[in-house]
């Protein structure tokens, strides 16, 4: 049995770049399988989502600190 993968992005924050073949990486606010939206950081193609990770708010914030104390550096 297959299970059923949707997604819905209900916000788009940023793309970040976008490489020769057309793989864009984009922040986004995303929503799998019809649970609340989160912060999501991920490779697209044609529409489609990719490897990536996904945050939650209190993720993203820790991750967030860290990332300023690193390149304030």
């Amino acid at each position: 049995m297959t299970e059923r993968f949707e997604f819905q992005v209900t916000e788009h924050i940023s793309s970040i770049s976008e490489n020769k073949a057309g793989y864009t990486l984009e922040l986004n606010k995303v929503s799998y399988n019809g649970n609340p939206a989160k912060l999501d950081l991920r490779r697209w193609k044609d529409g489609k989502p990719l490897k990536g990770i996904t945050l939650s708010d209190d993720e993203a914030r820790s991750l967030f600190g860290t990332l300023k104390t690193i390149l304030e550096k």
